[in-house]
């Protein structure tokens, strides 16, 4: 039986420019992937406990767009949104990361790359972001991003187990 982890995910900075996380799950790559790019699976996981998720889009195609946004337990409303560049079913999502709090033009997208790989039942998730300079590397991973994401890929552990 699959058990879920809490806090797992190792953060790196290979790069000035770049964030590294890397996290295993007690559950198939092919429950993990569908955990990441269903829109009801996405709205059960990708706010941790920090509020809840009031809206996920996902158009999963190269060229398609996608738009999470949470009301956060403060009140107030979260909002990412990009598009797909690249996508190999069950092996690999690159897409752009807008937030939407971000004052217009303040910075380039983020460009993030998951690979979801698999061993003995067990997969691995790395998702490397890359952003323009180490101003907005350092200025994401001050937002305390690394508590969010740690509870984020906790609670994607849960769904994808529970998919089993």
């Amino acid at each position: 039986m699959a058990a879920a982890t809490t806090g797992t995910a190792v953060t790196t900075f290979p790069t000035d420019t770049q964030i590294l996380v890397t996290r295993e799950f007690d559950a198939p790559r092919h429950l993990v992937w569908r955990a990441w790019t269903t829109p009801e699976l996405v709205k059960r996981w990708w706010s941790g406990r920090r509020g809840e998720v009031t809206l996920a889009e996902i158009d999963l195609r190269v060229g398609g767009r996608w738009r999470y946004v949470m009301v956060a337990n403060g009140g107030f409303e979260v909002g990412f949104h990009g598009e797909y560049r690249e996508i190999v079913p069950e092996e690999r999502i690159v897409n752009t990361e807008v937030f939407e709090g971000m004052p217009d033009g303040d910075s380039e997208p983020a460009l993030i790359t998951t690979v979801f790989t698999e061993q003995d039942g067990r997969t691995t998730l790395t998702m490397l972001t890359e952003v323009s300079s180490k101003e907005v590397r350092d200025m994401i991973v001050d937002t305390g991003m690394e508590g969010g994401m740690q509870e984020s890929l906790d609670a994607l552990e849960q769904v994808a187990i529970a998919l089993g």
